[in-house]
């Protein structure tokens, strides 16, 4: 009896743990023997849905590549670096600045080795690092070991020296002092670890507190809206669209054709449907074919493409041009001219399907650029209908208007004219494709690191830009097709008001303010060359037992912040919480603010063999210690995590992870306080 309830104590326990504890990536790792003298160690990892694991060879700064590790071989040599194998997605990280590689679903890497004769023996790890769109895991070890017999003749001599000085060079660097590793159990007595244990009877730091954190509950994610964001930008665009003078004129006259071409009303207003209904199907189609052609993943890696941002640049600043009026472009009018007269040869819904065909080859000069920057847009969702949501939020905005008039015809003579202000519309998109060119331009140059366009670079173009379109919107600046009358609308000198009003929006930010309604659209705070704003966050602490015993001699409650180099989130946070001036008061003020990167590659002063759940684990690095605390005391191994604590290592509030909402984080912060200042 006393052991079935030790068992469900035991099973309870470890739900509890586990509560936290992500294990979103399952290796398996085998040794494949091919012909005499060769192999292979092949590791096979399942990926859960929404996380990635990325690739080897990233380069310094960027996210935690996966690496092969040696500990121990003999009778056998290495061939090469660990390959990985499959599908990678390639894209570009704006955070890091880089272009990164990983796999989605399934990820394999191959490490050959040529087996030298007799026995044979390889031991090591595949070390990774794994990421959604929340979470980061700290470095992952995959233990293996292989031992056997082989047939074959050893190699010996300057060659087979150089070889295994080349398969070695991991032992050299990480496993000289592997055989007298100090060993440490949480609770123990062992000293030399670097690992406060509590062996001498002071408080210990590292006991586990996953019991009183579970008690207190966790913070839920906000819900991905992506879709619905989709939908509705796909449908600003139609509007914008609608209202070009390549659209507009063509209504009146489409909608008196459907309504005249036959006595019968009911079958004209039929008729008026079919039209809008086909504008629906070929943009939605449409959608759908670049999807089909590319492919989501393709897509996705296409739109952060250094050489791809720099022709969408190019090419967003051509149709700039011509909207300003400096020529006309326009797609061979024979293709339209060949539809055209196929639409009279025939008749029913074919002939009504091939006019609205005809509408979509017409409008092209004005249609064309923001259709090509939606699906840009929405392709970096990697979703495979994503382009196909764009496209029918689009279509309906530009199908509706068809429809209502050939339902209610009275209200063509309400119809505003077209005239002077549709090419104020046409003048004004011409703005904001310039000001999304920068946008795409910027890409390349974070990808090619030329520094030509920084951020208070980005910043003074977008400035000048809408203060020119403001401008121009009271009629202060010309363009070849603008009429002469100089009187102002009530509608557009309130465009020219919100211009206007942005671009001095922008002018802090030339010397550092966030600004944080353009955060997405300019480069990094990084790429600042001269900032004043000096309301940021900094670490007291990257030590956890230092910034432990600062906190407790100044009588200071502790803020934990699991972090890492390759934790996009953790970045984000920072730039859109931490700069809040409230929160950065509190744990500049009220907190010691530990910083623990858990991918920190600093080695260790000796690696650490230590007991995990049953499991002996070998410490190496920093990064490795951190990420031990992190799971051992906290039972949570995802970035970024944070935790307030008090001077014993226990917590004061519930822990948060990726949320940014600033009400909530200081929320979090400010009853942290009170229950610390409640236990004084």
């Amino acid at each position: 009896m006393k052991k079935s309830i030790f068992s469900i104590l035991l099973l309870l326990f470890a739900v509890v743990v586990q509560a936290q504890i992500q294990e979103p990536v399952k290796f398996k790792s085998e040794l494949k023997t091919s012909q005499a003298g060769e192999a292979e160690v092949v590791f096979t990892g399942t990926i859960d849905k929404g996380w990635h694991v990325y690739s080897t060879d990233l380069g310094d700064g960027g996210p935690i590549s996966a690496t092969f590790n040696v500990e121990s071989i003999s009778g056998a040599e290495l061939v090469g670096k660990v390959k990985p194998v499959g599908k990678e997605v390639a894209a570009f990280d704006k955070l890091f600045e880089m272009k990164v590689r990983y796999f989605e679903n399934t990820a394999l890497f191959v490490q050959k080795l040529k087996l030298t004769g007799g026995e044979y023996k390889v031991e090591g790890f595949l070390e990774y690092g794994a990421c959604n769109d929340e979470n980061c895991l700290p470095p992952t070890q995959v233990p293996f070991k292989f031992s056997g017999k082989a047939e074959g003749t050893a190699v010996n001599g300057p060659a087979a020296d150089k070889a295994a000085d080349a398969g070695n060079v991991e032992l050299e660097k990480s496993s000289d002092t592997a055989q007298t590793a100090d060993m440490a159990v949480i609770g123990g007595a062992e000293s030399n670890t670097g690992i406060n244990v509590a062996g001498d009877g002071t408080t210990d730091l590292w006991k586990p507190v996953i019991d009183e954190l579970q008690a207190l509950g966790e913070t839920v994610s906000q819900e991905d809206m992506s879709w619905i964001y989709i939908f509705i930008t796909g449908f600003v665009g139609g509007l914008l669209a609608l209202f070009t003078p390549c659209v507009w004129p063509i209504i009146p006259m489409t909608v008196s054709f459907f309504l005249k071409r036959s006595k019968d009303k009911k079958k004209g207003i039929r008729d008026a449907w079919t039209y809008g209904a086909s504008i629906v199907v070929i943009y939605v189609g449409l959608g759908l074919l670049v999807t089909g052609i590319f492919g989501a993943n393709a897509l996705n890696s296409l739109s952060t493409n250094a050489v791809f941002n720099i022709f969408f640049f190019l090419m967003l600043v051509v149709f700039a041009a011509s909207f300003f009026g400096a020529f006309e472009i326009t797609l061979p009018s024979k293709w339209s001219n060949a539809v055209d007269s196929k639409a009279e040869k025939t008749g029913g819904l074919l002939s009504i399907f091939l006019m609205a065909f005809t509408l979509s080859l017409v409008s092209f000069s004005c249609t064309g650029p923001i259709i090509g920057f939606l699906l840009v847009q929405v392709s970096t969702t990697g979703n495979m209908i994503a382009p196909a949501i764009g496209m029918l939020g689009f279509a309906i905005a530009l199908a509706l208007p068809f429809t209502l008039f050939a339902l209610f015809p009275s209200w063509l003579k309400s119809m505003p004219k077209s005239g002077g202000w549709m090419n104020v519309i046409k003048v004004t998109l011409g703005f904001l494709e310039l000001a999304f060119a920068l946008k795409f331009l910027s890409v390349a140059d974070l990808a090619y690191g030329w520094r030509i366009l920084d951020r208070e670079t980005f910043l003074a173009l977008w400035i000048v830009l809408f203060a020119l379109l403001g401008f121009y919107l009271l009629g202060k600046v010309k363009f070849p097709h603008d009429d002469d009358d100089t009187k102002v609308s009530v509608p557009r000198f309130f465009m020219a008001l919100a211009s206007l009003a942005f671009a001095v929006y922008m002018l802090p930010g030339l010397w550092g303010a966030p600004l944080k309604a353009v955060s997405a659209f300019a480069p990094p705070m990084q790429t600042q060359d001269f900032n004043l704003y000096n309301n940021e966050v900094h670490a007291k602490f990257d030590d956890y037992d230092l910034g432990m015993e600062y906190a407790r001699q100044h009588g200071k409650p502790v803020m934990l912040d699991f972090t890492g180099y390759g934790c996009v989130n953790c970045r984000k946070m920072e730039l859109a919480v931490w700069t809040d001036p409230k929160v950065s008061d509190i744990i500049n003020n009220d907190y010691v603010l530990i910083t623990l990167y858990v991918d920190n590659k600093t080695p260790l002063s000796s690696p650490v063999k230590i007991m995990e759940n049953g499991t002996e684990r070998t410490l190496r690095t920093v990064g490795d210690k951190w990420s031990y605390l992190q799971r051992v005391k906290f039972g949570a191994n995802a970035q970024p995590f944070y935790v307030l604590i008090d001077n014993e290592g226990k917590p004061l509030n519930k822990s948060y992870s990726y949320d940014e909402s600033i009400p909530k984080y200081i929320e979090f912060l400010q009853t942290g306080l009170e229950n610390y200042k409640k236990e004084k």
